[in-house]
């Protein structure tokens, strides 16, 4: 049997309130085993720790300020995520990074909060959890002034070109990859490049509950995504990228778990 590890899972939406178990347990019959729960505000730390605590045999979970948020990142929120990540112990620093998609945080509070976790994560030796959305120079500027400190990064929901791909492998971070991919009239470009991810540089997430795949059968009335619709993402990636499903599966649960351990 194969196992699935979704590692964008943001379990602290208001929109699992109410049937988080049954969602749980629905991915795990779906083979889907392992789950990271995201971070996106201190705010949420709570309820992300409290959710990892009832789900301990199957999530891990990471505290951090998505750059949405950043506005909430001030003089003394890095030694707030200090206590948390003492406190909680999770397993990664993020979701950070740099967003000017939609900039709901400014240009300046965005550069500063992932700076910041940048140096937390070095800190505290652990694994970087980054996003990025129509601001990879400036994500690289920063980020590049670390390359020789951050013991491992992985830049989830990666819709980008091949050059930002290329950077990204240089920096040697893994690759996440989501639903996104399942938009065959939008992704081109993007679709023909997977295949020049390494496998094993290679991880897969829903980042529920967002991003529902296009091309989903039996999609459900309210257009939430979550963990048990990874197999139908991890059959269209492996179909791209031109692997046995099985490898895809159990080589990308393999990346994971060593990767967030």
């Amino acid at each position: 049997m194969i196992n699935l590890f979704d590692i964008a899972c943001n379990f602290s939406s208001d929109r699992f309130d109410n049937d988080l178990s049954e969602v749980i347990q629905r991915a795990k019959n779906n083979n889907v085993t392992k789950f990271l729960v995201v971070s996106a505000s201190l705010k949420d730390a709570k309820k992300v720790h409290r959710i990892y605590q009832d789900n301990k045999d199957s999530c891990f979970f990471t505290i951090g300020v998505h750059p949405h948020h950043a506005n909430e990142f001030d003089s003394l929120a890095s030694a707030d995520m200090m206590k948390l990540i003492k406190e909680y112990k999770p397993h990664s620093v993020g979701e950070t990074g740099l967003d000017f998609f939609r900039n709901i945080s400014s240009y300046e509070e965005q550069l500063y909060a992932f700076d910041e976790q940048i140096q937390i994560a070095i800190e505290t030796n652990l694994p970087l959890f980054l996003h990025q959305r129509d601001a990879h120079e400036d994500f690289m500027k920063i980020i590049s002034k670390y390359k020789k400190d951050i013991s491992k990064a992985v830049v989830h929901c990666f819709t980008g070109t091949q050059k930002e791909l290329d950077d990204y492998l240089e920096m040697g971070f893994h690759i996440g990859l989501t639903g996104w991919i399942c938009d065959e009239r939008r992704n081109v470009d993007l679709r023909k490049s997977l295949i020049n991810i390494p496998v094993e540089k290679l991880m897969i997430e829903t980042d529920c509950p967002y991003l529902i795949p296009r091309n989903l059968n039996d999609k459900p009335k309210n257009n939430r995504n979550e963990p048990s619709y990874l197999p139908h993402i991890a059959s269209e990636i492996a179909s791209l990228v031109k692997i046995d499903i099985n490898e895809l599966a159990n080589t990308t649960f393999e990346n994971s778990i060593n990767f967030f351990k």
